[in-house]
C-alpha cells in the first residue's frame, strides 16, 4: 500500500493533484480543503490511501493520518464508498465529523451532497462506536468549518488564480453561498467559482 506521497506539486485541478515522485507523476485525489493548502513547485507530503477497483486505482491523499483514518472508518458504514467519504470530508474536518456523530447530528450529515434524511440516521447509527470522540474542543460560537470564503479564496489562489481573479469568483458564488441550507458545500462552490472564471477569460 502507498502510505504517502512526497514531492513537487506538478499539478492541480478542482479535485485533485499530482505530485512529483523520483521522476513519475502521481495523481491524488483530495478535498478543496487539502488542495487549497498545496502550492505548484512547492514540496508537499500528503498521506495517502489506495482504493482499488476491478478497472481502477485511485489514490485519495490528505492532510494528516487522522483525515486518512476517518476517510477509511467512514467507508465501513455500508452505503460509503470512497467517493461520498471524501464529500464528508469536504464538508466537514474529521472532528466536526466525531463531533456529528457523538452527538447524533443529522443535519451536519444531511449538509454532505449525496446524504438524505434516512441515509444520515443510518450512517449516525453504523457510525456511533467507530469514529471515537472529538479529539478537540470546538470553539465557543464559532463554525464547526472554516469560513467557505477563505477555503473557496485559499482553493482558488492554489490552483494558481491571481488574488483579484479569487476576489472575484468568491463574489460571483457568495448568492449561491448564501442561498444554501445549512453550511455551504466548498466543493460545489469551488466548481462554479471556476466556471465563472472559465467564462471571463
Amino acid at each position: 500500500m502507498i502510505a504517502f506521497v512526497s514531492g513537487p506539486v506538478a499539478a492541480l485541478a478542482p479535485d485533485s493533484a499530482v505530485v512529483e515522485v523520483g521522476g513519475i507523476g502521481i495523481a491524488v485525489q483530495c478535498t478543496p480543503n487539502t488542495l487549497s493548502g498545496l502550492r505548484m513547485g512547492q514540496q508537499t507530503k500528503l498521506t495517502t490511501s489506495l482504493v482499488v477497483r476491478e478497472d481502477s486505482l485511485t489514490l485519495y491523499g490528505f492532510v494528516d493520518d487522522d483525515e486518512r483514518q476517518v476517510f477509511e472508518l467512514l467507508q465501513t458504514a455500508s452505503g460509503v464508498g470512497p467517493r461520498l467519504a471524501q464529500a464528508m470530508l469536504a464538508v466537514h474536518a474529521p472532528d466536526a465529523l466525531r463531533r456529528a456523530v457523538a452527538t447524533s447530528d443529522e443535519k451536519a450529515l444531511t449538509a454532505v451532497p449525496g446524504i438524505g434524511k434516512k441515509g444520515a440516521q443510518k450512517l449516525l447509527l453504523e457510525l456511533k462506536d467507530r469514529l471515537g470522540e472529538p479529539i478537540g474542543a470546538p470553539a465557543v460560537g464559532a463554525p464547526v468549518t472554516q469560513g467557505w470564503r477563505d477555503q473557496l479564496h485559499a482553493a482558488l489562489i492554489g490552483l494558481g488564480y491571481a488574488t483579484r481573479e479569487a476576489d472575484e469568483a468568491v463574489s460571483a458564488v457568495a448568492p449561491q453561498a448564501e442561498a444554501a441550507e445549512g453550511t455551504p458545500q466548498v466543493g460545489q462552490l469551488l466548481k462554479a467559482a471556476l466556471q465563472t472564471l472559465n467564462r471571463a477569460r
